[in-house]
């Protein structure tokens, strides 16, 4: 948190409610109008829970564009209209409960349900010189639903006070994808389609137990887990006269389990005055297996720990700094075969993958600027083994896999001012800045390279004044980023923004008991761009064809009604 904060403390005697509803309008994409939550708290016998629903995480998005193909030498290949809608819903219902004892012993329970439903339709017409136009669909969908339970029980045991945690988790996610594309004169069509279902499930038991000793406190924790992924997957192609065909597709459907254990000893107590030191240590280990056409298991030990320390070298300054080794966690969405249909792009599936670890050291200070505001100023240095990343499995195949190492270093400034002390009464600044270089050895090239999908450079402002003596509010933001691009051993993609995310609103916090707030985004006209790269070979080899386009979305209106009950 930034600035000077307020920390309200509230006690649930009777029930209460709170609601928001945010529609959203664009051109050409569909308007949002269930986008939004509701919830309640109170008492329950003795406890306390909260219920609620939203569907705060859906969305509408898309936009239009041209795509303009060249060849290796530059010269027009083609250009592609383009328009894209995609629609998202993730209504989700979520409790908790909370029990105090007399005894000081606490109980926390929570559940949730969510679904989420995606649709995307893109659609693109390709012209090329001396051939009949080319009419493209693209089709993708998800169906997915979801369930959380989870508890945690505190309470007193010998010298200090004993926590058990447990929680499990379970989704199921089927994904359709369909491209193809049909000349407008009626000749030869073609299409692949590339079908998953996917199983999702993580049971966690967890053990804390902390106690003090004088100045120092020690907590030693104990944990289990199992995690997997179950997916099926269909991978079709359509023959000459307009039928889809099974193609086998290894390794796409299969099982990836992980059975996971660590214990953690924590150390930790004042040095100094001004000075804290906190220490843990311990180990992890995994067995990681895989169900299939290439299955296999294997076991990892792998050492963990920390050491940082917390400094008040000032009245208003903290510095901290902390060196951590890590054991990073896989997506086992990379042990699988998948299919790109647009690009034809695949991922063989590699069960050979192995968890990648890193050496992380944070640095961390906080200037507070007393009643102005506060800077914080944050970097991270890492040094990271068994990175993951796109390697050849064979001369024509390809997989997510391990590179040796890689290095990241990242600086982060965040600032928050409060402008009542130049005049300006009620309103507030706050901006952040990123950058962040990343890089490794490239398996082709042994050159380095960025690593895939890595921002660099980020910043962002925001603006808010409360007019004193009133219940209006405005301000506006400014936000932009970038990152490296995305590597394959054959292609090369980097998506873009021209210019910065603008936008502006306007508030009322009592208009008939209802707090209103009217948005409009995007006023510097924003697009969005890509430029791929396709090799004839592989990427150390000549260049086959590029593609580069933009897509456009033009204004974005939203309305925020909230209130309580």
């Amino acid at each position: 948190l930034n600035g000077q904060v307020l920390n309200v403390v509230t006690k649930a005697d009777a029930l209460q409610g709170n609601f928001a509803w945010k529609p959203q309008f664009r051109k050409r994409v569909d308007t949002f109008w269930l986008s939004g939550e509701v919830n309640l708290s109170g008492k329950l016998g003795k406890g306390d829970f909260t219920l609620g629903i939203n569907n705060n995480n859906g969305f509408r998005g898309g936009g239009w564009g041209e795509e303009i193909g060249r060849n290796a030498s530059g010269q027009l290949l083609f250009t592609r209209d383009t328009r894209g809608q995609f629609n998202g819903d993730r209504p989700r219902l979520a409790g908790t409960y909370t029990l105090k004892s007399d005894g000081g012993s606490i109980l926390n329970a929570n559940a949730a349900l969510e679904f989420f439903e995606f649709r995307r339709k893109s659609d693109y017409l390709k012209h090329e010189s001396g051939f009949a136009d080319i009419a493209e669909l693209r089709r993708d969908s998800e169906d997915e639903w979801n369930f959380e339970l989870g508890a945690d029980y505190d309470f007193a045991l010998g010298g200090g006070r004993l926590k058990l945690i447990g929680f499990h988790r379970f989704e199921h996610s089927p994904f359709k994808n369909l491209f193809r594309a049909d000349p407008v004169d009626g000749s030869q069509s073609s299409g692949q389609i590339f079908n998953q279902v996917i199983d999702e499930g993580e049971s966690v038991g967890r053990a804390e137990y902390r106690w003090k000793a004088g100045k120092t406190d020690w907590q030693i924790s104990a944990e289990a887990a199992y995690n997997y992924l179950d997916a099926e997957s269909e991978f079709f192609q359509m023959d000459n006269v307009g039928m889809f065909h099974p193609v086998p597709l290894p390794n796409a459907t299969a099982k990836v389990e992980e059975k996971r254990g660590q214990v953690i000893l924590s150390y930790g107590r004042p040095i100094a005055a001004n000075l804290t030191l906190q220490a843990t240590l311990g180990g992890e280990y995994s067995r990681l297996g895989v169900s299939g056409l290439n299955g296999i298991t294997r076991e990892f030990w792998r050492p963990k720990g920390s050491l940082s320390l917390a400094w008040k070298a000032a009245p208003n300054l903290d510095i901290s700094t902390k060196l951590q080794r890590k054991v990073l966690q896989l997506s086992f969405f990379d042990f699988l075969a998948s299919v790109d249909v647009r690009n034809s792009n695949s991922n063989a599936g590699n069960p050979l993958l192995v968890p990648p670890q890193s050496w992380l050291l944070n640095f961390e200070a906080n200037r507070s600027l007393g009643k102005v505001g506060s800077i914080k100023l944050k970097i991270d240095a890492e040094a990271i083994s068994d990175i993951v990343d796109q390697i050849p499995l064979s001369a024509t195949e390809e997989a997510p896999g391990n590179l040796k190492s890689a290095k990241r270093l990242r600086g982060e400034v965040n600032s928050s001012f409060l402008l009542d002390s130049i005049g300006f009464k009620g309103a507030k600044l706050d901006a952040g800045l990123a950058l962040q270089t990343v890089s490794l050895r490239d398996p082709l090239t042994g050159e380095k390279r960025p690593i895939s999908n890595r921002g660099r450079v980020g910043w962002n402002v925001e603006f808010r004044q409360d007019i004193p003596g009133s219940n209006w509010a405005w301000g506006g933001s400014a936000d932009d980023s970038s990152d490296y691009g995305f590597y394959r051993l054959d292609y090369y993609s980097r998506e873009y923004r021209t210019g910065p995310m603008m936008g502006v609103f306007v508030e009322h916090k009592d208009i008939f008991g209802l707090k209103l707030r009217a948005q409009v985004y995007n006023l510097a006209g924003q697009t969005e761009g890509y430029d791929e790269v396709f090799y004839v070979d592989r990427r150390d080899g000549p260049v086959d064809f590029t593609h580069t386009g933009t897509n456009k979305y033009g204004l974005i209106y939203r309305l925020n009604v909230s209130g309580t009950f």
